[in-house]
């Protein structure tokens, strides 16, 4: 299972650390069908999360995306989370196109023991998706649909 080229995003990533190039980690997909990229802690030293605790983790990269009409979205690796209680703190976090800083990722600590981030982990994934800006305007009514106002829960 292998994705066509034309299928790819050109993303260039910059190293933002005064480390040589090598020393820090590219974002890698872990298999062939992965739909994120690994993004790895960039430390040098481990980090501990108490239980309760919040940290912002480098990466020690930066990226360009190839255009307005795509977003970078950082999500929770399932091991961390499954393993060791670790989740993040914005849920999910948000790379817009004009961004050109090191990406951190915003861990928190879900648990009720300590964790230890390691130099060069895997710590979340980065995915790339198409987006679109709306253009919003007020409406005196919307359309009626079977489900209408019904929220939480309402669809069984």
């Amino acid at each position: 299972m292998e994705r066509k080229e034309k299928d790819k995003y050109i993303v260039k990533v910059k190293n933002v650390t005064p480390e040589p190039v090598e020393s820090c980690a590219l974002p890698l997909y872990a298999s062939a069908g992965a739909a994120g990229a690994d993004l790895r802690a960039y430390l040098n030293e481990p980090v501990v999360l108490k239980p309760g605790q919040r940290c912002a983790i480098p990466t020690g990269v930066a990226i360009q995306l190839p255009d307005c009409d795509t977003v970078a979205l950082i999500f929770a690796r399932s091991g961390l989370a499954a393993k060791k209680g670790v989740a993040l703190s914005n849920g999910v976090g948000v790379i817009d196109a004009d961004y050109r800083g090191e990406i951190k990722v915003l861990l928190s600590n879900l648990g009720t023991e300590d964790v230890s981030i390691a130099p060069g982990e895997r710590i979340a994934q980065i995915l790339f998706v198409p987006v679109r800006q709306a253009s919003f305007v007020w409406a005196d009514a919307l359309d009626v649909t079977e489900r209408g106002d019904g929220g939480f829960g309402s669809t069984g």
